[in-house]
């Protein structure tokens, strides 16, 4: 065992990831992607950078990281992958956020 770092608690470890969740959210662009991904219901990368106008790779980088932290969904289909929004763990970060606030 680590000392310098020793092991979350689980209530820690929720939050730890919520934290996470949060900060993938806060950026513009990937609140534009949700959004987009949540008015379609599934998009392929390239139908995303194309509606947002933005670089394959820029958004392939933020799908990435809203991937790494378990608010999108993908499935493939051939040699496309296609996303959808992870509700559930949207909705935790949202909750988490509000607890947060309130304790302010």
């Amino acid at each position: 065992m680590n000392k310098h770092n020793p092991p979350l608690l689980p209530e820690q470890a929720k939050l730890s990831v919520s934290l996470a969740n949060m900060r993938a959210i806060a950026h513009p662009l990937r609140m534009q992607i949700l959004s987009v991904i949540a008015k379609s219901g599934e998009l392929n990368v390239g139908e995303i950078y194309k509606t947002l106008d933005i670089e394959q790779a820029l958004a392939s980088q933020h799908l990435r990281i809203l991937r790494n932290a378990n608010l999108v969904s993908t499935r493939r289909d051939q040699k496309f992958i296609f996303y959808s929004l992870n509700y559930d763990n949207i909705h935790l970060a949202v909750e988490k956020a509000a607890e947060l606030s309130e304790k302010d």
